[in-house]
C-alpha cells in the first residue's frame, strides 16, 4: 500500500466522480467534514461550493477549469493507470471512516471495481453512499440495532463464513463466495450482530439505516 498523503483524525468524505448531488456532498460532510475529491469529483465538490483539501488521481477527468481554481500544493497526480481513482484515494487516506458518494449512482463496472478496492484494502474503512443503499466491508463483528424488517444484503467478494444473530435466516455454516452462496434481501428481527471470518464480505442496508450503522461502528474493530 503507498504512503498516506491524508492523514486525519475524523472522518473524511471522498468525493467521486460519478452522479452526485450538492445535498448528497453536504449530508456526507456533516458526517465527514474533511473532504477529498478523487479525480473530476472536484468538480463536483467545486459545484457545490467546497474546497477540496486534496484532490489525488491521474487527473484524466478533472477539467482544466476545476484544477486552475484549486492550490497546486492540493494536486496529488498519480500517474500510474494499474489501479482506479477509488484505489489510488484509499490508499493514501489514514483516517476513522472515509464516507464515499459519487462512486454508486454510475457505470456498473465502476461500482464492481469499487467493490473490488474495499476487500482489497480491508484496513481501510470505507463507507460507500448509493442513492439507496449503504454499503461496507463487514468488520470482524458488528451490533446493529435496527428496525425489525430493515433490508440486511451480505454479498461476499471472496470465499467467506461468518455468524449472525438477529436476522430472519441465520448465515451460520453458510460458505459464501462470488459464485456460490450469498445473501441478499435478509432481513433483520431488531437487534443485529454479524461476525464475518475473513474481510471479504460486503454489507448492505437501505440508506434509512445508516445512523445506526455509525453508531455501530464506532465499537467495531478494524481488520
Amino acid at each position: 500500500m503507498s504512503g498516506a498523503l491524508i492523514r486525519s483524525g475524523s472522518a473524511v468524505t471522498l468525493v467521486g466522480g460519478g452522479p452526485v448531488e450538492p445535498e448528497e456532498i453536504a449530508a456526507a460532510l456533516a458526517l465527514a467534514p474533511v473532504l477529498v475529491a478523487a479525480d473530476g469529483g472536484a468538480g463536483a465538490a467545486l459545484e457545490a461550493g467546497h474546497m477540496p483539501l486534496a484532490v489525488i488521481g491521474d487527473f484524466d477527468s478533472l477539467d482544466a477549469g476545476a484544477m486552475a481554481a484549486i492550490p497546486p500544493e492540493r494536486l496529488h497526480r498519480v500517474a500510474e493507470q494499474d489501479s482506479t481513482d477509488f484505489h489510488k484515494c484509499l490508499a493514501r487516506i489514514e483516517a476513522p471512516l472515509i464516507l464515499a458518494v459519487g462512486f454508486a449512482g454510475g457505470r456498473m463496472d465502476h461500482l464492481l471495481a469499487v467493490f473490488n478496492v474495499m476487500a482489497r484494502l480491508p484496513k481501510r474503512r470505507a463507507l460507500v453512499l448509493g442513492p439507496e443503499d449503504a454499503c461496507l466491508l463487514a468488520p470482524p463483528r458488528l451490533a446493529l440495532d435496527l428496525d425489525p424488517g430493515t433490508a440486511v444484503s451480505l454479498f461476499p467478494m471472496g470465499p467467506v463464513t461468518a455468524q449472525s444473530r438477529g436476522l430472519k435466516w441465520p448465515v451460520d455454516g453458510l460458505a459464501f463466495s462470488p459464485d456460490g452462496q450469498s445473501g441478499t434481501s435478509n432481513r433483520a428481527e431488531g437487534h443485529v450482530l454479524i461476525e464475518a471470518h475473513a474481510p471479504k464480505l460486503l454489507l448492505m442496508l437501505p440508506r434509512t439505516a445508516l445512523p445506526r450503522l455509525l453508531d455501530g461502528l464506532e465499537d467495531a474493530p478494524g481488520w
